[in-house]
């Protein structure tokens, strides 16, 4: 996981706690943390997900692969696309984005250690991540569909809607930059995201992301993370201040 500064340099992932907004040392949480009780909801009857999120999936920013590999689910990598990626592994992964203080891309910006706000309305919900590069997102929910040709991005365009108490996200027109995660798993212009969060109580958040990229993966694959409620607020994040990292990402 890249290690970024403010005014002193991070603590390594080790130090990074699922359910803390930054080090374990500098944020503790409240005995019995996070709360309970049922999912809240908006007036118009939809699951409310608002409010600040920890990712609680630091295993999968730094290789889901193996993560996943645990669970029995293999990547179905297109051959080219295993060879960059045992490319990006061989050299360390120096060319990582996000090391390089540039957006960690969807649906990696849900992985990282830092945490997000949620903010939903009728019409739009917004995202705003505390990391990768102080980013935020917007998903328009008043039934539009995607632009003919939109313009390539880090983050995609993004269109939601309902399924029951399940939202879901609908994001293409990425750029084919970002990685999935540390350990170099590819994406091209064809990357088509759909996640599907939904709030399980008051304290936790389910999100499944299935990965469609017929570019680099032979089928779509799908992976799930279990983000929960954030005791505290978001934190000015500027990754290209003091960046740590980038004197060590020199490869082999």
């Amino acid at each position: 996981m890249p290690i970024f500064g403010q005014a002193s340099s991070a603590p390594a992932p080790a130090d990074f706690s699922p359910s803390l907004n930054g080090p374990v040392k500098d944020r503790p949480q409240p005995t019995g943390w996070p709360p309970k009780g049922p999912a809240p909801q908006t007036p118009d009857g939809k699951p409310d997900l608002s409010g600040a999120w920890a990712p609680n999936a630091i295993r999968q920013n730094v290789d889901l692969r193996a993560s996943l590999k645990e669970e029995g689910v293999i990547i179905p990598f297109q051959p080219a696309a295993e060879k960059l990626y045992l490319q990006r592994k061989a050299d360390f992964s120096k060319d990582d984005p996000e090391g390089h203080c540039l957006p960690p891309g969807v649906p990696r910006m849900t992985t990282t250690p830092y945490p997000f706000r949620i903010m939903q309305t009728p019409k739009l919900i917004l995202i705003v991540y505390e990391g990768g590069a102080h980013v935020w997102r917007q998903i328009f929910m008043d039934g539009r569909s995607h632009p003919e040709d939109p313009n390539p991005s880090w983050l995609g365009d993004s269109i939601g809607h309902w399924e029951g108490d399940t939202l879901v996200v609908d994001t293409v027109g990425f750029n084919g930059e970002a990685w999935l995660d540390e350990s170099g798993l590819p994406t091209t212009e064809s990357l088509h995201v759909i996640e599907r969060f939904r709030r399980l109580d008051l304290g936790h958040l389910e999100i499944v992301n299935t990965i469609d990229d017929p570019k680099a993966y032979s089928e779509p694959w799908s992976f799930t993370t279990h983000p929960v409620m954030l005791k505290g607020e978001l934190m000015e994040y500027i990754c290209q201040e003091n960046n740590k990292d980038v004197q060590h990402l020199v490869g082999k």
